[in-house]
């Protein structure tokens, strides 16, 4: 039994398989590459497609924003109970160069964790270490219905 089989909550059953993943995270090819709960860290992977490309050959921005706002949330979520769940209310992204399609890497983090707001912040980087945007973010802890 590994640590996603015992942890409970929406984020530990997608990684668990009780759970079918976010159509969104597939589309952006999401796979967890470290998870800190304790620490309110995260680093995933995401696959970006030649079907996410511009005019111009380099991935669109809002798919730029989607990873990371998809990198971000969940280094919130991973530390949930069971039964809450924390939409993001704000995000804000500043793209810093072009990103090619490929492998790009997300790191993100709990920056302030409230009772109901949460700060996260986070970057997206290319394999050879290079950022490509940064976020900040909110979020609300919300139980589920």
């Amino acid at each position: 039994m590994t640590e996603h089989d015992e942890r409970q909550g929406l984020f530990w059953d997608v990684l668990a398989g009780r759970v079918a993943p976010p159509p969104a995270a597939e589309t952006l090819g999401w796979q967890l590459v470290s998870v800190d709960p304790a620490r309110g860290t995260i680093e995933v992977a995401f696959e970006a497609s030649e079907r996410f490309v511009n005019p111009a050959g380099v991935i669109q921005g809002g798919f730029l924003a989607a990873m990371l706002d998809d990198t971000l949330g969940p280094a919130l979520v991973a530390t949930l109970p069971e039964g809450q769940f924390a939409p993001t209310l704000d995000l804000h992204v500043q793209f810093l160069r072009p990103a090619r399609p490929g492998r790009l890497t997300g790191r993100g983090r709990v920056v302030q964790r409230g009772r109901e707001v949460c700060f996260l912040s986070g970057e997206l980087s290319t394999p050879d270490g290079k950022t490509v945007a940064v976020a900040t973010a909110t979020a609300r802890i919300q139980t589920l219905p």
